[in-house]
Formats: structure tokens, C-alpha cells, sequence
């Protein structure tokens, strides 16, 4: 069976201003949306590995969650760690407007911790929910130490946290470092813009650091992306497995010195384009862009070009908002009927 790993924080969510009319919802939040996009668009045998540390005190809950996956691998589960699990409370402002406070203690993975896990997986999705999920040196060490692909969100790598846990954007030190830890980058258009104010040298930049995808979320506008030249997603290997090991070239050279590396491909000879929203009943924005990415994720490692990838994610983010809450979202998102 191929198996694709999903690493980010499950958070417990309290939400204000969802639902301007209702009281604050307590749910889980963060990584438990991309669980149920990747579990409701990974091709037929693929299975999931959680990737995803948990507090002790939400353990318990985290591991009835896992149980509503229809692609869950057999025996894995979250990894409890003796501190409490992150919690955020949200206020919304408007549909893609909000404001964030953070708490807990839920570390960060190590190199030594996360080598042995990915060993035997195909693909990796990886969400910055927390922004503290892995330092750099870890993210290095997973590009040079995994043969398979591997998805990035940035989103909350570019989020610091004031004393009081509010979260507020904060620069990125190092980003062509961190950018060449991945096959595929994603980003919300805000996130870009505090990147860089060239969104086109920003995309080149990233594409000169070895990325193959570069995918800028844009909310009610739908998506954009830019590919690499030559690059149009994973096609289907012979053994029906999906994708393919560590493109032929990656022009961050697997580690060498930067005076030895190719002349990185011009941003004229690669291809972009916009993939319009789905329109749908906005009841619930949140996850929104976890949802995109996990889905988008599970059909490039499916083998599906970068387009249709693209719009079955536009699709499902769609059908996403059109649901209140993460529990029971992977069931609706594959238009199951599921009871409130």
C-alpha cells in the first residue's frame, strides 16, 4: 500500500464570530481539516501516517478523531506528548479575516524522531499550523534524508507569537533555505505579499531553490500557481503506486556548494496560470486553505497533472465551507450524507 504522511498540530479551536448569531464553538481546528481533505481525495490504497504530536490532555479525543478516517493506516495513531495540547481562539472579523491566540506546549520534531517515521512512506503533506512544527535543520534533513515529495503549507512559519500568545506576522529568516526543502509551496496571498512585494521573483526565487510548484491561495478568487518548466505533476509510476521517487533534477543539488549548482531556470519558461473558486454557501470559512492543500496534495501524489489537482482542491475547499466544523468534514467532503 502506498502511504503518504500528514504532519502539522492538531489545535483545539474556540471560535468567535463564525456565526455572528451564535455563541463561541469549541472543535478541534488546525491540522484536523487537511486530515479530512487528504482522507476524502487520496487515490484508491493509498493510506495515511499521522505525523502529529498531541497534548495529553486532548489525547483521547485526538485518537477518536483518527477513528472517523476512512484511509488511516492500520495501527498508527497521533504521538501523546507530556504537555498540554495547543489551543487557539479565533475571532473572526469576516470570511477571511481573523485574529489569533495561541496556547500550549506541544514541541517541535527532531530529525532523530521524525527519521524512522517517514522511512516507508511515499509522500509527505506538511501544514505549518503552529509555524513550530520543525525548525529549518529538521526541514533540511527531511529533504536530504526522504526520496518521496513533499507538500508544504507555510502558512504559520510566517506567524510569531506575542507574550500574550497573539499571533502576528513576523519575517522569515532564511526563505530560500526553507523554500528549498520542498517540492510544493503553498501560500495565502497575504503570506506572499509579506514575502516579497514581487510576487514574480518570489516564484522565481522559490523555482531556483529546487521547487517544482509554487501555489498562492487567493479566497473567494480562487488559486494561482507557477510550475516549474517540465513540471506537471507525478505522473503514475509503472507499479501503479502514484508518485515518483525525488524529481530527475533538483536544482538545490541535494546539499552541494552553491558555486557548483546549475543555473537555476528562467521564471519565462515556466507556466502559471489562475484556477478560478468554486462558487458555494459560505456557513464556515475555517480550514479552508488546510482543506486546498491536503487535497491538491493527495491528487499530485495520485498522479493527476497540476491542474486538475488543482481544481478538484478549488472544488473541495468549496464543499468545505459549505460544512460547519471538522468532525465528519472528511464524509461531506466526499458528498456523504452526514447527520448533524
Amino acid at each position: 500500500m502506498p502511504r503518504v504522511g500528514i504532519l502539522g498540530s492538531l489545535v483545539w479551536d474556540l471560535i468567535y464570530g463564525r456565526d455572528p448569531a451564535a455563541p463561541p464553538v469549541e472543535e478541534w481546528g488546525g491540522i484536523a481539516y487537511a486530515l479530512a481533505g487528504l482522507d476524502a481525495s487520496v487515490a484508491p490504497g493509498w493510506e495515511i501516517v499521522p505525523l502529529i504530536k498531541v497534548g495529553q490532555d486532548l489525547a483521547g479525543k485526538a485518537g477518536e478523531l483518527l477513528l472517523g478516517l476512512e484511509h488511516l493506516a492500520p495501527g498508527t495513531r497521533c504521538i501523546e506528548v507530556p504537555a498540554p495540547n495547543n489551543r487557539v481562539v479565533l475571532h473572526y472579523q469576516s470570511r477571511e479575516r481573523r485574529t489569533e491566540r495561541m496556547s500550549g506546549g506541544v514541541p517541535g520534531w527532531t530529525w532523530p524522531e521524525l527519521g524512522p517515521m517517514v522511512r516507508d512512506l511515499d509522500a509527505v503533506y506538511l501544514n505549518f499550523i503552529s509555524g513550530f512544527e520543525l525548525p529549518l535543520g529538521t526541514a533540511q534533513a527531511l529533504r536530504r534524508g526522504f526520496d518521496g515529495p513533499i507538500y508544504a503549507d507555510l502558512h504559520s512559519l510566517l506567524l510569531g507569537m506575542q507574550h500574550d500568545g497573539m499571533r502576528v506576522p513576523r519575517p522569515l529568516l532564511e526563505p530560500a533555505s526553507w523554500m528549498g526543502c520542498f517540492d510544493v509551496v503553498q501560500l495565502n496571498e497575504d503570506e506572499m505579499r509579506q514575502l516579497s512585494p514581487d510576487p514574480l521573483s518570489l516564484a522565481a526565487d522559490a523555482l531556483g531553490e529546487g521547487v517544482s510548484l509554487v501555489v498562492v491561495t487567493l479566497g473567494a478568487k480562487g488559486a494561482a500557481y507557477v510550475a516549474a518548466p517540465g513540471f506537471d505533476g507525478w505522473a503514475e509510476r509503472g507499479d501503479g503506486r502514484g508518485v515518483r521517487h525525488r524529481r530527475t533534477v533538483r536544482w538545490s543539488g541535494g546539499g552541494a556548494p552553491r558555486d557548483h549548482l546549475p543555473v537555476p531556470p528562467p521564471l519565462s519558461t515556466a507556466r502559471s496560470a489562475l484556477i478560478p473558486a468554486q462558487s458555494a454557501e459560505a456557513l464556515d470559512p475555517t480550514g479552508c486553505g488546510d482543506v486546498f492543500g491536503a487535497a491538491a496534495a493527495a491528487r499530485l501524489f495520485a498522479g493527476d497533472s497540476v491542474e486538475d489537482a488543482l481544481r478538484h482542491a478549488t472544488r473541495t475547499a468549496a464543499r468545505n465551507v459549505a460544512f460547519r466544523g471538522a468532525g465528519g468534514l472528511s464524509r461531506h467532503l466526499r458528498g456523504q450524507l452526514v447527520t448533524p
